[in-house]
This record gives structure tokens, C-alpha cells and sequence, in this order.
């Protein structure tokens, strides 16, 4: 039993006693997994299709704002739903896991919500809206446990989850004519808040993961991810999402770039541990991975606005998008799919390559400014390879996925 307590299972003694439950259904994170990996190829191959202009979509006139929707709700509600339902059932011992049935239906309205988006032009902006506004809802539902602790251990989670579901309740309406608001406005607004929520579970997974790691490798000491630290960054990141919002042109939001981008990259300091190096351990550069990539991507664009000669706030955007929270959702869809499957970390050809992979592509996509004349290859290249990660995870991935926990335990 000592054995299993390695690899997340407080869920274990409550997992709920529903008879014949599908392994691809046995938690949270299997069925999100299994369809996530698959729906970012697609949607990838179905942008290059649309802006190639070999795919007629017309998404209401308007393919850049719900191209940028897309990329940051559809993606987000599924890494959220995997995150939730697989770590709230840990954090909270005594909670039932999600699984079985119920789960189904949720992921049903997941699903419903992707199909009913790339339609969009028949079903019009309101069912689409009432499809993905419901399933964030159920996911503020589902995380009410953190919220309402009393110890308030984990509630900044749920706050931000219901600050998402407020942007994007105004997103739909400015589509639907009813705020006045631009909607690309909007989604700005809605990746800062999406790096704040992304930040929080970050300093979670780090906790878990890192010590894991380091239990593993019998190294004999604790990482400790420090609050001060992503609290700062946070704010920043909030700092800079108000000004961009409502001073978007001030030099002021120049300088917040360069702080934010300073204050995220100040968090891999937790790294440095008193009495033993781990920086040379692939999941801590994973880890890190993520936090490098924010951290230019803000400082980036606060270059770009205090150099009159730069216009590429929006190419330097990508570190965030496709950098920063595109390696958020993978490695943690690594670090899932070995632990929770009762396994133990591990890193091999495959996941260097898939977060190798990820930061060229994310390189290739936001430093188009400096390579004007490859512009075209770029925009094509960096989508092709920005795929490929998710295409080895099938790979390595879904026979676990399919499969019954490696430590005999449900789930």
C-alpha cells in the first residue's frame, strides 16, 4: 500500500460503486485525454484549411475572433474539465470521483459544444452560446467543493473559473449585439485570465509532480512552490490585462510587459532547492518550459510597445497562446497520463520530442516579424509542427488511457 501512495490515489476509498464503468470512462481525465489529443490535430488541419481559403466557414463574417475563441474556450473547458475531475478527488479526500455515466454526459456536452461551434453560421450565436456557457457552468458546479472549503486551500481555482464564465458570457454577447465591447477586446481579456488560472494549477501540478520526481530518483529534498511568488505574477498579469483593456495604446503597458514577464519568470527560482540540483531533471525543464514561454511572451509585447519600430504585439502573442498555455495543456497531459495511470514519471525520446516539438513551433509562429519574407512557410510550418506533439502523445498515451490502471487501482 505504501507502493500505491506514490501515485494519487486519496480518490481510491471513494470511488463511487457504479458497476461495469469502461475503463475510457473510469476518470476524469481518460475520456478528455483520448478526445483532446485527436480534436487539437483537426482543428489545426481545419484552420490551415479555412485560412487557405480551401474551406468555406464563414463564422459570422468574422474568422479571426472565433479562430482566437476557439483556441483558448474550446481548449480551455477540456483542460479544465480534465484538471478538475482528476485533482479535486485528491485534494479533497472524502469527494466521489466523477466517472461512470455521469462522466459521460458531461463529455457529451463537450463535444456538443466543439460541433456546434464549427457550425455556428446555421445554429446561430445563441445555441452555441447556451452549449459551451453550460458546460463551463457545470465545471464552476463541480469545482463549488474548493470554493466553499473553509480553509479556502484551493479556492482561488474556482474564482477564476467563474471570472472565465463571465468573459465569456460578455464575449457572446458582444457577438450577439448585445455589449458593445469588440470581441477580440474581449478574448484579451479572457487569456489573462486564462494565465492566472493556468499560473495557480501550475504551482498544484508543480507540488505533485516535482516531489514525485524527486521521491523517485531518491534525491532527499522538498520543492516547495511559494505563494509570494505566483501571487506576484498573477497580479501582474492582472495589471496588464486591465491596462491593455482600457489604455491599450499607453506607454505605461510597455513597461507592465516587461514586469509581468519578469514576475512569471521569477517562479522558476522555486527550482533552486537548498541542498540538491534538479534542473537537470527533464519534467522540472518541462515544467519550466511553460513558464519561460509566458514570461516572453509578456515581455515581448512590452518591447514591442515601447519601440515605435516594432508592430508585432500580436506575433509575440503566441508565446503565451501557443507557447506558454499550448505546453501548460500538454505537459500536463504527460504528467496525467504516467502518474494517474499508476505509473511512475518518465521521460524518454518521446516526451522530449513533444515539448521540443512545441517550443520550435512556438518560435517558428511568434518570431514571424523577423522572418517577413518566410512568412507563408512560417504561418504553414509552425502549424504542422505545433500538431506533431499531440500525435505522439496518441502514440505513447492511449494505451494507457484504455487500459486499466499499471497498480491494480480503480480509476
Amino acid at each position: 500500500m505504501e507502493e500505491k501512495k506514490l501515485h494519487a490515489t486519496n480518490h481510491y476509498m471513494h470511488y463511487p460503486d457504479e458497476k461495469d464503468i469502461p475503463t475510457y470512462l473510469a476518470y476524469g481525465f481518460r475520456p478528455i485525454f483520448l478526445l483532446l489529443a485527436p480534436y487539437m490535430i483537426i482543428t489545426m488541419i481545419l484552420w490551415g484549411l479555412v485560412w487557405a481559403g480551401i474551406l468555406s466557414i464563414p463564422f459570422m463574417d468574422d474568422t479571426l475572433t472565433w479562430h482566437v475563441y476557439e483556441m483558448i474556450f474550446g481548449i480551455l473547458t477540456a483542460g479544465s474539465l480534465a484538471f478538475l475531475t482528476t485533482g479535486i478527488p485528491e485534494l479533497f479526500p472524502g469527494m466521489v470521483p466523477f466517472v461512470g455515466k455521469r462522466l459521460k454526459y458531461i463529455i457529451i456536452l463537450w463535444v456538443a459544444g466543439r460541433v456546434g461551434f464549427w457550425f455556428i453560421d446555421y445554429l446561430g450565436v445563441y445555441i452555441v452560446a447556451a452549449l459551451n456557457l453550460a458546460m463551463l457552468a457545470w465545471l464552476i458546479w463541480f469545482a463549488k467543493d474548493a470554493v466553499l472549503d473553509k480553509l479556502q486551500r484551493h479556492a482561488s481555482l474556482g474564482y477564476s473559473l467563474v471570472s472565465i464564465f463571465i468573459i465569456e458570457a460578455w464575449f457572446f454577447a458582444s457577438q450577439a449585439g448585445l455589449a458593445a465591447t469588440d470581441g477580440l477586446t474581449i478574448l484579451k481579456v479572457a487569456l489573462g485570465a486564462i494565465v492566472v488560472l493556468i499560473l495557480l494549477a501550475l504551482r498544484r501540478v508543480n507540488m505533485e509532480a516535482v516531489n514525485e520526481l524527486m521521491e523517485d530518483k531518491g534525491i532527499d529534498d522538498i520543492y516547495v512552490s511559494r505563494p509570494p511568488k505566483t501571487n506576484l505574477a498573477v497580479f501582474a498579469v492582472i495589471l496588464f490585462t486591465l491596462v491593455e483593456f482600457l489604455y491599450p495604446q499607453n506607454s505605461a503597458l510597455g513597461w507592465l510587459g516587461l514586469a509581468t514577464g519578469a514576475a512569471i519568470l521569477a517562479i522558476t527560482g522555486d527550482y533552486i532547492l537548498k541542498d540538491e540540483f534538479i534542473l537537470n531533471q527533464p519534467f522540472v525543464l518541462y515544467l519550466a518550459s511553460i513558464l519561460v514561454m509566458l514570461s516572453a511572451g509578456y515581455a515581448l509585447m512590452g518591447w514591442a510597445l515601447l519601440d515605435d519600430k516594432m508592430d508585432s504585439i500580436n506575433h509575440f502573442r503566441h508565446f503565451i497562446t501557443s507557447g506558454g498555455v499550448g505546453l501548460a495543456y500538454l505537459v500536463v497531459m504527460i504528467i496525467i497520463g504516467w502518474i494517474h495511470t499508476g505509473r511512475h514519471l518518465t521521460s524518454n525520446i518521446y516526451t522530449h520530442l513533444m515539448i521540443i516539438l512545441m517550443i520550435v513551433a512556438t518560435l517558428m509562429r511568434s518570431l514571424i516579424p523577423f522572418f517577413e519574407e518566410y512568412i507563408s512557410e512560417l504561418y504553414l510550418w509552425s502549424s504542422i509542427v505545433w500538431t506533431i506533439p499531440f500525435m505522439i502523445y496518441i502514440k505513447v498515451f492511449y494505451s494507457f488511457l484504455m487500459n486499466p490502471r499499471a497498480d491494480g487501482i480503480k480509476g
